[in-house]
């Protein structure tokens, strides 16, 4: 268990991977999984923390796998791009039925159903209690919503990133396929990218690395762990440039 801070970040960024998404489905949305990551939201917002989030597209589309099919690289990015948007227009709905103000906005742009990705207006919207969701990653093909989540958390000023995966930290190897594998409460940025941890990759932790924004790793399900890491409680691996393994 990791010791709490005397208070809750300021601000913070969600990045939450389209897989997540799906629940037992083996594609697609599942709603009350959505409904629950928005319940999940709530309760930092309640906290007095301002919250954005970055959503991937693997539940709909991904791009590598469209390039491993033969599919131009770029377009296949694009595609997924596009997923991406799915989801965070499904987040928002659900986000708005409990109440929550929220607002989309695509590195890509399509006015039609959500905001471009404009900086200053984004941080403004989190001043005002907004949760904003980047939808299209960096808008560009070949980097993840990884990355696309380390750059929005440096441009918004946020003071830590947040992972939601299916497990409740970072492992030396995938802890379904491996039990042996070893978890860690700590680890610097150099440790995950020596040892090629898979935690993120290579360019989402050096971005971070080089803004000195911490990476908290947690499990998305177990109910109420967004609110219990932002308070430095429950179980999670936080990297930073000081960790220890």
């Amino acid at each position: 268990m990791n010791a709490a801070p005397k208070r809750p970040y300021r601000r913070v960024l969600l990045k939450i991977s389209g897989e997540a998404l799906m629940g037992e489905q083996e594609f697609g949305l599942d709603p009350v999984i959505v409904d629950r990551i928005a319940e999940e939201i709530r309760s930092v917002l309640a906290l007095g923390v301002e919250v954005c989030v970055v959503i991937g597209g693997g539940n709909i589309f991904r791009g590598v796998s469209g390039a491993a099919t033969g599919m131009e690289r770029a377009t296949a990015d694009y595609m997924g791009m596009l997923a991406t948007v799915i989801n965070a227009l499904s987040l928002q709905s659900a986000l708005e039925r409990k109440g929550m103000p929220t607002r989309v906005q695509s590195a890509l742009p399509i006015s039609a159903v959500c905001e471009p990705y404009i900086r200053r207006r984004a941080v403004r919207h989190m001043e005002k209690g907004r949760v904003v969701i980047f939808a299209a990653g960096t808008g560009n093909p070949f980097f993840t919503t990884d990355t696309a989540a380390a750059l929005r958390a440096t441009e918004m000023g946020c003071d830590a990133l947040l992972k939601a995966t299916k497990v409740d930290g970072v492992y030396s190897a995938d802890p379904v396929k491996d039990p042996k594998a070893e978890r860690y409460d700590r680890l610097t940025y150099m440790d995950c990218l020596s040892r090629d941890l898979k935690v993120m990759d290579a360019s989402a932790i050096s971005l971070a690395r080089e803004n000195r924004i911490p990476i908290l790793v947690f499990s998305i399900h177990n109910h109420g762990a967004f609110a219990e890491v932002v308070r430095g409680l429950g179980r999670f691996t936080i990297i930073t440039e000081e960790g220890k393994s």
